[in-house]
């Protein structure tokens, strides 16, 4: 295989899964009052902890007014808390709260279960190539990312 097939490859795959989000977000369902863009905040911040605002908006592609106009409404529904860095007061870290845990983990239970439904036709041979598939993917890309590539 060449190095121009695998990025045609992967370019392919990156928009197969995002239609496949797409279809994810069809079966959203509001929790806690939040849009999915709080939720996808909050369950990013549950799953990789504390982090500054900056860094959020990157991984999110949201602009950081817009960010702060997500956290706003989070911090005052109780489901983040925010901390200045006492070390360098120009930085602020934002964490989940208890409440906050709650709803990311629901959150992340109704993902699955639309995952699941999303897959519950694909039969037992292709559920497993694409498990094995994706097993040597997240092992890959773990490394390149321990690696800093």
């Amino acid at each position: 295989m060449s190095r121009k097939e695998f990025i045609r490859l992967f370019e392919s795959n990156i928009f197969i899964f995002d239609r496949l989000a797409d279809k994810l977000k069809k079966e959203h369902v509001l929790i806690c009052g939040c849009s999915v863009q709080q939720i996808s905040v909050l369950v990013r911040l549950q799953v990789g902890g504390r982090a500054k605002l900056k860094d959020i908006a990157r991984r999110e592609f949201i602009t950081t007014p817009n960010l702060c106009t997500t956290f706003r409404k989070l911090e005052r529904d109780g489901l983040v808390a925010r901390t200045v860095d006492e070390e360098d007061r120009r930085n602020t870290w934002y964490s989940c709260t208890q409440k906050g845990e709650e709803v990311a983990k629901k959150a992340k239970d109704i993902l699955c279960d639309a995952i699941e439904k999303l897959f519950e036709k694909l039969s037992k041979e292709d559920e497993e190539r694409l498990t094995s598939s994706l097993k040597t993917i997240n092992e890959i890309l773990a490394n390149m990312e321990l690696n800093n590539a």
